[in-house]
This record gives structure tokens, C-alpha cells and sequence, in this order.
């Protein structure tokens, strides 16, 4: 399967609160965020890694660019964009046609549960299958409404549902015409392309993840290190 990493953005609040490091350089548990993310990648199968980040940290490119001489694998773009979602375009002119996952940088999970949802995804007759949580500490998070089966019905900014977005999108081409009318309607943000893909009419299932923690803050390092040391 193909995996691709968002890791373009510019990792503000961290800087702003004293860690110098780029973000996806930020070590949890001794473990570079990126490295951690390709590390399970690769122990999933990834036949091909496809990564962007922004050409205003040249730690991070040397960094990747290391990293992609010792693995044929790994693919990497360097280009500063508005959004996420503007990210996620650059990776899709070069990624091929099959199934996908795709994360961001900081995207904190527990490497079982990863597992058995990439298993899930590859066997799923769906068009995307989106990682969920029911565990909410985000400041802006967004919010999924389901039906029983599971099958996602909307994604919300303000009304409150039992589970939000855990930032890891299994999806197949056919979400490329989609991200491509986004960015020629002049859309951002990877939750509006998300909408888009329901308004459009492809088949969503959600797929729950016991916790799914986003590393924004300083003091979200040492949640993240915390959640990956508990076996609750």
C-alpha cells in the first residue's frame, strides 16, 4: 500500500512555546515524530512513502533527504503551502492509483490499532475508510456523524457528535477528482475536501481508534508520551 505524510505546515505554537526543534522532528518517547511514522509504515507494508515539507526548515529536509537515499521508498517533496489540503494535492500528482493512507506529522496512535486498521482498509469495498476517536482534546476538532453500520453522514465544525476526525485517511483515486475540483474552486483545509467527498457521494466508513492524540502544544509532547507508555 501507498502511505503519505503531511508534514508542510509550520509548526508555530511549538516554536512560539520554546521548542526549537521543527515539528516533525519533535522526538516522542526518543523518536522523531517523522521517523516514528515511517518506522510503522514500512512494518505495515508501505510499498511506497510519499512525504511534503515546507522549504523553510532545512533541518527537516536534510533530515528526509537522508533518510529517502537509504530507501527507494521513500519520496519527497519540499514546497510551502496554505493548507493541508494544498499539501495533499502536491502529494497526488505523484502517487499512484491504488489505495492510500494518508497522515499528518504529528498524528499520535497505538501501533496495534494501526495495524488492524490498514488491515481493515485493505480489505474494505469502501472508497475511504477515516480513523475516529471518541477521545476529545482538540481546540478545534471535527466532529463525524455516523450512521450504525459506521457509514460517515457528515463532518462538522459546531455540532458536537460522538467522534471526531483522528487525522489518518484511507482513501483510493477516486477522492483525486475531488481534491482537484477543491483546489480549482479555490477551497482550503482538508476538512472541507473531506465534506466535499460526501457531497460528491463516495462511501465513508469510520474507523474507531481507542485514543488519537495531535501534538500542537508543548505540553502535548508529554501526553503523547504518557498515552504511549499506558496500556489503559
Amino acid at each position: 500500500m501507498t502511505f503519505a505524510i503531511l508534514a508542510a505546515g509550520e509548526g508555530s505554537r511549538l516554536a512560539q512555546e520554546g521548542v526549537e526543534l521543527p515539528k516533525p522532528l519533535v522526538r516522542v518517547n526518543g523518536e522523531a515524530m517523522i521517523d516514528r511514522l515511517i518506522r510503522i509504515f514500512k512494518q505495515n507494508g508501505a510499498e511506497s512513502i510519499y512525504i511534503i515539507t515546507n522549504n523553510l526548515t532545512s533541518l527537516t529536509q536534510e533530515h528526509l533527504l537522508q533518510l529517502q537515499a537509504m530507501d527507494e521508498r521513500i519520496h519527497l517533496i519540499v514546497k510551502t503551502t496554505p493548507s493541508s489540503m494544498h499539501s495533499f494535492y502536491e502529494l497526488r500528482k505523484l502517487m499512484g492509483n491504488g489505495k492510500f493512507c494518508l497522515t499528518t506529522v504529528d498524528t499520535i496512535f497505538r501501533e496495534d490499532e494501526f495495524e488492524q486498521y490498514i488491515h481493515a482498509w485493505s480489505q474494505s469495498e469502501e472508497d475511504g475508510l477515516m480513523a475516529v476517536t471518541d477521545y476529545i482534546d482538540d481546540e478545534k476538532p471535527l466532529y463525524i456523524a455516523t450512521s450504525n453500520d459506521l457509514t460517515i453522514t457528515g463532518f462538522f465544525d459546531n455540532e458536537p457528535q460522538h467522534f471526531i476526525s483522528g487525522g489518518i485517511y484511507g482513501l483510493n483515486a477516486s477522492s483525486y477528482p475531488i481534491i482537484d475540483k477543491c483546489i480549482a474552486e479555490g477551497q482550503s483545509r482538508m476538512r472541507n475536501f473531506q465534506r466535499q467527498l460526501i457531497k460528491d457521494g463516495l462511501r465513508l466508513k469510520a474507523y474507531p481508534f481507542s485514543k488519537i492524540l495531535d501534538v500542537d502544544h508543548a505540553c502535548d509532547i508529554e501526553k503523547a508520551e504518557a498515552f504511549l507508555s499506558s496500556k489503559d
